[in-house]
C-alpha cells in the first residue's frame, strides 16, 4: 500500500462518504465552537484531510482565507461543487498534503487536522511538516481516532482483514499519550486536551497545540 492507494481508496468510497451523516452531530457541534473561538478574522487557515468539505464551509466565512487539502481529487471535486454554491470568497480547495505544501514557502496561523494524523502514514514527518507551515506562535488543532486506545481486537485482527480487502485506507495505531507526545516532540506547546463526544466512549481526543 502507498499514498496513491490511499488516494484511491478515498476516490472510491467519496460519493458515499458525502452522503454519510456526522454520527455526533453534538460532539461535531462542540468541535465547531471551539475551534472558532481560537480563530481570528485575519488568519490565514489550512485543513488537512478536508474530505468533502463539510468543516471548511462551515468555518471558512469567518477567517481572512482558507485552504481546504485532501489526497483525493474525487473529495476535492465534491468540495468543490459544494463551494461553488456558496460562494464564500476565502474558501479554496486543492489536492495537496502538508509535505508537498511546505516547499511553496507559504505560511499559515492555523493548520486543522480533524479524523487526520491516523490516516498519514508517516506521523512524525507530517508533524515536522505542519510545524513547518506555521507562523511563529501559530495553532495547530487535531482530532483524531487514538486506534491504541480502541479494542485490539479492532487494530489487531479487523482492521488488517479490512485493509487486505481494500476496504479500509492504511491507520496508524497510536494512544492519546503517545499523540501527545508526538506533537510535543515536533516542536508545539499543548495547549489543551479536551473530549467533545456526546455519545459512547471517546477516542477522537481535540488537542489545540502552538508552534514553539
Amino acid at each position: 500500500m502507498s499514498v496513491e492507494n490511499d488516494a484511491r481508496f478515498w476516490d472510491r468510497t467519496s460519493a458515499n462518504y458525502a452522503k454519510t451523516a456526522i454520527s455526533d452531530r453534538a460532539g461535531y457541534q462542540r468541535t465547531l465552537d471551539r475551534t472558532r473561538a481560537l480563530l481570528r478574522p485575519d488568519h490565514r487557515v489550512l485543513e488537512l484531510g478536508c474530505g468533502t468539505g463539510t468543516t471548511a464551509l462551515l468555518l471558512a466565512g469567518e477567517v481572512n482565507s482558507y485552504l481546504g487539502t485532501d489526497i483525493s481529487g474525487a473529495m476535492i471535486a465534491i468540495a468543490e461543487e459544494k463551494a461553488a454554491a456558496t460562494l464564500i470568497p476565502a474558501l479554496a480547495f486543492r489536492i495537496a498534503t502538508a509535505e508537498t505544501l511546505v516547499s511553496e514557502g507559504i505560511r499559515f496561523n492555523a493548520v486543522l487536522g480533524f479524523n487526520y494524523l491516523h490516516l498519514v502514514r508517516d506521523v512524525p514527518a507530517t508533524l515536522q511538516a505542519i510545524h513547518a507551515l506555521l507562523a511563529p506562535d501559530g495553532l495547530f488543532v487535531s482530532k483524531t481516532p487514538c486506534l491504541g486506545d480502541m479494542n485490539p481486537l479492532i487494530r489487531l485482527a479487523l482492521l488488517p482483514a479490512m485493509q487486505a480487502l481494500k476496504m479500509a485506507p492504511h491507520a496508524s495505531a497510536f494512544s492519546a499519550e503517545e499523540l501527545k507526545q508526538l506533537i510535543t516532540a515536533a516542536g508545539f506547546e499543548i495547549l489543551a486536551v479536551e473530549s467533545h463526544a456526546t455519545k459512547g466512549k471517546d477516542n477522537r481526543p481535540y488537542i489545540a497545540a502552538r508552534r514553539k
